[in-house]
């Protein structure tokens, strides 16, 4: 018992066995709604997979790659924009499931009000001329990636397309709307129709979760 003790006593002074112990853990983001409040637009299978499996796995090989960099108690965002290779590339995936999850709601559709609503007639003339721009911009993108509406410093607006793992924020702007057209976000529920995809999830978004952002 007595070495018992004090194995462990020396086990938890180990700096070896502490030396992560401060290193800021990336949690998986939690959903605001249940995995099935979504449907039809998005089913319960496909939330499952793309928030349970393949942003988990982001989450889980981000945690792994950290340790030992200078990123390892940086924040999300900084990550994204200071970061390049496997830690850009699943780093840059986490902050865009992170917006895109928690910019949907069962309520969600309708348009933006407010300044938002303001800025996008400004810039496109009205909301159903952004909404084609937007999905010409998704359906536009060669291969896997996300179409973005986001503003800069002065709150102007812009429709950008990212390949794969690409956020706005590497460009001096900030994401407000992020639509995921990597197959595994809609193919079991869409197969290959991502025109219709696009066009679905304008029922769910939840236009007060992306004004704050603005």
């Amino acid at each position: 018992m007595i070495a018992l003790i004090l194995g462990f006593v020396l086990f938890i002074n180990n700096p070896e066995t502490n030396k992560n112990e401060n290193v800021m853990k990336i949690e998986l983001v939690k959903l605001p709604y249940a995995v099935d409040d979504l449907e039809p637009v998005i089913s319960k299978q496909t939330i499952e997979l793309h928030h349970g499996k393949h942003l988990q796995a982001y989450v889980n090989n981000l945690n792994n790659l950290i340790p030992g960099t200078k990123f390892e108690n940086a924040d999300i965002e900084t990550i994204v924009k200071e970061s390049d290779g496997g830690i850009f590339n699943n780093a840059g995936q986490v902050l865009n499931h992170n917006l895109y999850f928690l910019q949907f709601s069962p309520l969600g559709g309708g348009k933006p009000s407010g300044k938002l609503a303001t800025a996008i007639d400004e810039a496109w003339g009205s909301f159903e001329n952004f909404r084609k721009e937007f999905e010409t911009a998704g359906m536009g993108l060669f291969g896997s990636g996300w179409v973005w509406l986001a503003k800069d410093k002065d709150g102007k607006l812009s429709i950008t397309k990212e390949a794969n793992g690409g956020n706005p924020v590497t460009k001096e702007l900030t994401p407000l709307l992020g639509f995921d057209v990597w197959e595994h976000a809609y193919y079991l529920d869409y197969q290959n129709r991502r025109a219709d995809h696009l066009k679905e999830l304008w029922k769910i978004v939840d236009w007060n979760v992306v004004e704050s952002r603005y």
